[in-house]
């Protein structure tokens, strides 16, 4: 306690200098990434794989602090690396010409400091990334967390440009001084130059998961207004992520079986005031999973729960497009028979992907 109020006062004095590097522009440059050895790309037919997933920072199905089924904060490098491997070996499965990620860690404590956007692509056959900052400070005084730097990346096996971070809004009913070292959310942008093809715009988001004031359908409608933006300018995209909210027509919106946060702070499973907030998205654009067919049977679209112990529950996790998907092509990666590989100890939310048709723009 005595450590929070000198950070306090600390932080107060300083606050127009920034001292935990903690803040951002609204708009910035994304950091870049190139693998330690370039794979040369296959032979590829007139589709694109496309992956999303939610990662943990590498957390597989430890029970951490914020989830409330646990108090670990911090993973020593052996755990890391292990549940690393175990990621990897996924991705090399699906073997995706684009992947966004959200939840990745690049100089964190918690993960022993492993920078784990480098760390894939050195374990994978992609080739760059552009990675932007969702939760970074030198030191945040809380619960032992220390150093962070954790955000959103985009991996590819082609060449990527343009990248960017776009600021969105933080919750509003949050004191200055826990804004500071909060999440702050970002739309990163980027431009993937594909061979024989041209310019893919590829867009990753991570909303706010613990909002009560309504930031996260702002957010979510900064988001379309990007897409509608690109799509206005004659720009072709595919762009998804974790919008931890659930689609128009989910029959179950609350008290899920591994909700057990009495913190009001860290209520993140009643979705029954939201049940429109993807409802523009939908009918804008493409997604990777039909709403029709989500709508017949939520279940196997399912791609979050909080405990290992309980399978997929909800789907918070999304792709789209203004182009066209490969009819059929999307899937959930629940378990082997949805994908080839348990999922369910890797993260705590399932990957999702698609075939994006390379047709002309």
């Amino acid at each position: 306690m005595m450590q929070v109020a000198l950070m306090q006062v600390l932080a107060s004095a300083l606050w127009g200098c920034d001292p935990f590097n903690a803040t951002f522009d609204d708009v910035e440059d994304a950091r870049y990434y190139e693998a330690a050895e370039l794979v040369a790309p296959g032979e590829r037919g007139p589709e694109l794989v496309v992956m999303d997933w939610n990662v943990k920072f590498g957390g597989a199905r430890i029970d951490f602090w914020f989830d409330c089924h646990g108090e670990r904060v911090i993973m020593d490098e052996e755990e890391v690396l292990e549940n690393l491997e175990g990621l990897a070996m996924k991705i090399r499965q699906v073997d995706p010409d684009i992947l966004l990620v959200q939840e990745i860690d690049i100089d964190s404590k918690r993960v022993a400091y492993i920078d784990q956007v480098q760390w894939l692509l050195d374990h994978s056959d992609l080739n760059y990334a552009v990675f932007a900052s969702q939760w970074r400070a030198h030191h945040v005084p809380t619960d032992g967390i220390g150093r962070v730097n954790m955000g959103n990346a985009i991996l590819s096996k082609y060449p990527i440009r343009d990248a960017q971070r776009i600021a969105m809004p933080q919750i509003s009913t949050n004191d200055a001084l826990t804004n500071y070292f909060y999440l702050k959310r970002h739309i990163l942008t980027s431009v993937v130059e594909v061979p024989d093809y041209g310019d893919l715009h590829v867009l990753n988001v991570h909303t706010d998961a613990f909002a009560q004031d309504g930031t996260k359908e702002v957010q979510i409608d900064l988001f379309k207004d990007e897409l509608d933006r690109i799509d206005r300018a004659g720009g072709v995209f595919v762009a998804g992520g974790d919008l931890n909210t659930l689609p128009p027509g989910s029959v179950k919106q609350n008290d899920f079986p591994d909700s057990i946060c009495v913190s009001e702070d860290f209520q993140a499973d009643d979705f029954r005031q939201e049940t429109d907030a993807l409802s523009e998205l939908y009918a804008a654009y493409t997604p990777a999973i039909a709403l029709a067919d989500y709508q017949a049977d939520n279940a196997p679209y399912f791609t979050h729960s909080t405990q290992g112990g309980t399978f997929w529950n909800r789907k918070l996790d999304y792709l789209f497009t203004n182009g066209t998907f490969v009819a059929g092509s999307g899937l959930t990666h629940q378990d082997a028979a949805s994908g080839g590989v348990d999922t369910m100890e890797l993260s705590d939310h399932a990957p999702i992907t698609v075939r994006f048709a390379l047709e002309a723009p």
